[in-house]
């Protein structure tokens, strides 16, 4: 009685599984046969009911029945499902024959073309990139730095203070030179460029803005010269504005500084001759620079009499507009269309 029901069975999945011909379907006669209430589900609960001598046979045809289920069901779900593959692949292919598609890349901006420049020049000299917290101590960014409370650059017109005065947006990357000299403690050597963004209270517009990025530079060591300070700007000349660039120093007044200078290169457009750019001078100032104050080596742990250095400072935006050809500061912030980014990579001298 219990054989023919299973050969009633095996008969019709010949003949359901012949007609299979979608995933659908598939899962369908699954659920017929081998769901909850399923026809070979329902042989397994009549078991009870089957003689104990019978038990054993009857059990290993169920079984064996399974079996030939869950084998076919796995043949015909593997075949169907590399048709859909093929028909997906011959639907997508690819005609090799056609152009190949444009992708279009990045370009770096000019900001980061310049820092990016200054520092494989600096750190191939020795130099190490420091950098420092944008929220700083009053005491960092003015007074170690020979900057005392009155001072007309601690004026608040200028600076952004955040608590009081005893807190404030950097104004400067020098704080980062001042942390490094007091965490050696003037007992070693220092050379290091400091670059980021620093804050003023300044009008926007063509040539200003109230943030702005600097790169700094410090060298503490002993016997440094301003013959060294020379050569090493002269590197930078160079290397952002061409071999054929001549620099200059002429005195200023830094409070850090002393002596203190301004840098100058001759200008890359007229060669020195006299133009709109160069204001008819033939030189343009692109930085300031001097030999460290003894004030601030020793405010910084460092005995002067032993240890001398010097540290520079450029507007990375002011090399920018000076190497690119941009008169309008705003450009680094509002225009980053990638075509007019791309147009810097055929300004590089």
């Amino acid at each position: 009685m219990f054989n023919d029901e299973i050969n009633k069975i095996k008969k019709e999945l010949e003949i359901a599984f012949n007609d299979i011909d979608t995933k659908e379907k598939l899962d369908i006669l699954k659920q017929e046969y081998m769901g909850k209430n399923g026809s070979i589900t329902e042989l397994n609960s009549k078991i009870k009911i089957i003689p104990n001598e019978e038990k054993k046979s009857f059990g290993m045809a169920v079984n064996e029945l399974k079996a030939i289920f869950n084998e076919n069901y796995e043949r015909i779900s593997k075949s169907l499902e590399e048709k859909l593959i093929n028909e997906k692949l011959n639907k997508d292919a690819i005609d090799v024959s056609l152009p190949g598609v444009h992708i279009e890349i990045g370009s770096a901006h000019p900001i980061e073309r310049i820092i990016e420049s200054l520092e494989n020049l600096l750190m191939s000299m020795g130099y190490d990139v420091v950098e420092g917290p944008e929220v700083e101590k009053d005491l960092y960014n003015f007074e170690l730095l020979n900057l005392p409370k009155g001072h007309p650059a601690r004026d608040a017109q200028d600076t952004f203070y955040l608590k009081g005065d005893e807190y404030l947006l950097r104004s400067q990357t020098s704080p980062v030179q001042v942390r490094e000299m007091l965490r050696c403690k003037g007992v070693e050597p220092i050379r290091i460029i400091c670059p980021g963004k620093t804050y003023r209270r300044d009008e926007d517009d063509a040539t200003h803005s109230h943030q702005f990025t600097q790169m700094e530079g410090l060298l503490v060591d002993e016997n440094i010269t301003l013959g060294d300070l020379k050569g090493t700007f002269e590197a930078v000349a160079k290397m952002l504005f061409g071999e054929a660039r001549k620099t200059r120093f002429r005195p200023s007044f830094y409070p850090f500084t002393e002596p203190s200078v301004e840098m100058d290169i001759s200008c890359f457009n007229c060669n020195g001759k006299g133009c709109n750019i160069c204001k008819g001078t033939g030189w343009i100032t692109v930085g300031g620079a001097g030999m460290v104050n003894p004030i601030v080596l020793k405010n910084c742990g460092y005995d002067p009499d032993k240890w001398n250095g010097f540290a520079f400072g450029f507007g990375i935006e002011r090399l920018a507009m000076l190497k690119y050809g941009i008169n309008d500061i705003r450009t680094f912030y509002v225009n980053h269309d990638i075509r007019t980014l791309k147009e810097f990579d055929r300004r590089e001298y």
